[in-house]
This record gives structure tokens, C-alpha cells and sequence, in this order.
């Protein structure tokens, strides 16, 4: 399962109902943090996200997407971490970086050591099936996206098939599994007679802040859920230039050419944040089905199931909402 947690939603400085950027992405026992704002420790507590840490991912260095993280690494620390947390960020960000992470103090009880990302850059998690790409995005500074990309799954096993070449069931079902030829009553069993071809992993790409961009299009290609930037309606589409932020429609516009299965929007401008449903509406005429984030809300991604024959792929045939290839629960309400 991937469960994203949104802990943070609102642009440039908090709201009554909304804390500044910070999400939590977690894939099976991996949990990472996208985005830092202030108060992103106290969010992790309010929506029982837990603080073990894989790696600290940021998008670029403006305040309300990094002044959280002083604070977040002295919790750690009093929580009596002893394991290295890695904060990557985009080129240009170790000084800044290093300098948040000893602020009031050098941090001895636990290394963190500071990676610059480059687009096209991948944090490799081999061992655990996926890898972590940093894109390129446009937003004035030095900035990235990130995109988890899992590693492609065995393909189905056929049971029936198994037992009617007299495979016993038990470990030679594993080795078939893993690609292994075997042998069984003097015949060599190879694991095509078996298994299916390799199936596609899941990916999950989060914008930053940006406007639409091709790069964003190119990393979310056929994406189970791209978060993107939709920090105005159209009617601040000259304001979105200005501060290099997207509309709600031209998020939408980027999900469709990505042919993501599915969109949520976040960095909701304050004049919003108590109703996003204007920015809803905007993107729902352009993607249905698009979804305003607020805090505490958690989307879960299970495995879609496989394509039928003669599908023409993700783009047109996006499952409903409420599907259960993506459960979207709200363990909080807007105003609370």
C-alpha cells in the first residue's frame, strides 16, 4: 500500500484551517516527508503519521516549505534517534540546508547528511522495489518536483497451470516466481509456462510549486496520483505568472497530457482556504474527479488491477472515485 499524507495545504503562510507544505509519502515501511513548513512536527503528531523517517525530501527553499525543519530534527533528537536521517533538495541547497539543520546548536545525536538532487537525479531504493526521481519544474528558484517510481512486479502466477505440470506447491512455486527454471519428475520447468509478463509498478509524482510545465507532463506519465500546485482559479491566472504557481485548471490541463489516473491539488491560497471549492470545480471541467487536499486528509494507492486486453491505457480509462485502486479517506475536516 501507498498512503500519502496531507499535513500540510496552504500557500505561503498558515490558515485557520490550513498548516503550511508538508506531506507525508509512505510505501510499505518506508516513510518519507515531502516538504517541511513550520509546524510540520505537531502535524505528524496530529495525524499519527509516526516520526520514523526514511529521508526528508525538498521541493526548494522558501519558507513555508522548509522553516519546519529545525524543529522536526530537535523532536527527532529528544526521541532519541540514533539512525542517519538523509535530507535531499534541489541543486544550490546544501548551505541553506545545513545551516536550518544546526540552527541553535550543532545536531550530534543522529547524522543528516544533505544530497543535492539534480532533475533527472534518482534516490535508489533497490532492495525495497522502487526509486525516487527529482524533476525538473519552474518556479523562479532552484526548484524540483520528485516522483516515486516502483520497479516493475513478477507477472500473475498460474496455480492451475502449476498443478497441472504436477509442480508440488511450496518453494518451487517461490523459485518459478522469482524467474527461476526448475525441474520436476526429470522435466525442466521454465517460469514463462507459469508466470505472466512483468506487470508495471506504481508512481506517484508530487509538482512542488510550479507552473504547468513539460517536464511535469514527462514525469507523471500514466502516474496513479500527481499532487500538483493549484494555488489560484483562473481568475488570478496573471497573479499565478507573477509568483510562479498554477491554476487549478492548468494543474488539470497537466494531469490530462500526463493521462495521470488521478489529481489532487494543493498550496491553496489563503483567500480559499475555507471553501477550495472553486478550485475544485475549475479542475473537475477539465479532470473529473480532481480533489482539493486539506490537511489530515490521506489518500491510499493499492495495485490497480490489470488492463484488459485492448485497453487504450490510464488516460482513458480512469477508475471512478472511490475505487478501490485509490481509497481517499478525511481523518479531518477543513475547518477543524
Amino acid at each position: 500500500m501507498i498512503r500519502i499524507t496531507f499535513l500540510g495545504t496552504a500557500a505561503a503562510r498558515p490558515t485557520v484551517a490550513r498548516n503550511v507544505s508538508a506531506l507525508t509519502l509512505q510505501r510499505e515501511g518506508d516513510l518519507w516527508l515531502l516538504d517541511c513548513g513550520e509546524g510540520t512536527q505537531r502535524q505528524m503528531m496530529r495525524y499519527g503519521t509516526g516520526f520514523a523517517l526514511r529521508g526528508i525530501l525538498i521541493t526548494h527553499l522558501h519558507g513555508d516549505h522548509v522553516l519546519g525543519l529545525t524543529g522536526l530534527l530537535r523532536t527527532l533528537a529528544l526521541q532519541a534517534r540514533t539512525e542517519p536521517l538523509p535530507v535531499y533538495g534541489p541543486p544550490g541547497s546544501t548551505a541553506v540546508l545545513e545551516a536550518m539543520i544546526h540552527l541553535g546548536g550543532r545536531l550530534s545525536a543522529f547524522p543528516v547528511p544533505v544530497t543535492e538532487v539534480e532533475p533527472g537525479g534518482r534516490i535508489r531504493c533497490d532492495a525495497e522495489g522502487y526509486d525516487i526521481e527529482a524533476f525538473q519544474v519552474r518556479h523562479g528558484v532552484s526548484a524540483v518536483g520528485y516522483v516515486l517510481r516502483e520497479h516493475d512486479r513478477p507477472g500473475r502466477f498460474d496455480v492451475d497451470r502449476a498443478r497441472e505440470l504436477g509442480i508440488p506447491e511450496g518453494p518451487l512455486f517461490g523459485r518459478l516466481h522469482r524467474g527461476e527454471s526448475i525441474e520436476v519428475n526429470g522435466r525442466t520447468i521454465h517460469p514463462d509456462e507459469i508466470v505472466g509478463p512483468a506487470r508495471p509498478g506504481r508512481s506517484v509524482a508530487f509538482s512542488g510549486d510550479t507552473r504547468p510545465s513539460p517536464s511535469t507532463v514527462a514525469a507523471a506519465q500514466g502516474a496513479e496520483l500527481l499532487v500538483h500546485d493549484a494555488t489560484f482559479c483562473a481568475e488570478e491566472a496573471d497573479r499565478a505568472r507573477q509568483t510562479f504557481h498554477a491554476t487549478a485548471a492548468e494543474a488539470a490541463r497537466i494531469a490530462v497530457q500526463a493521462g495521470a489516473r488521478r489529481l489532487v491539488l494543493t498550496h491553496v491560497s489563503a483567500r480559499y482556504s475555507a471553501n477550495a471549492t472553486p478550485l475544485e470545480r475549475e479542475a473537475s471541467v477539465v479532470f473529473p474527479g480532481a480533489t482539493v487536499a486539506h490537511d489530515g486528509m490521506v489518500v491510499e494507492i493499492g495495485y490497480p488491477e490489470d488492463p484488459p486486453e485492448g485497453d487504450p491505457g490510464p488516460a482513458d480509462a480512469r477508475p471512478e472515485a472511490g475505487s478501490e485502486a485509490l481509497d481517499t479517506s478525511h481523518h479531518a475536516s477543513p475547518d477543524s
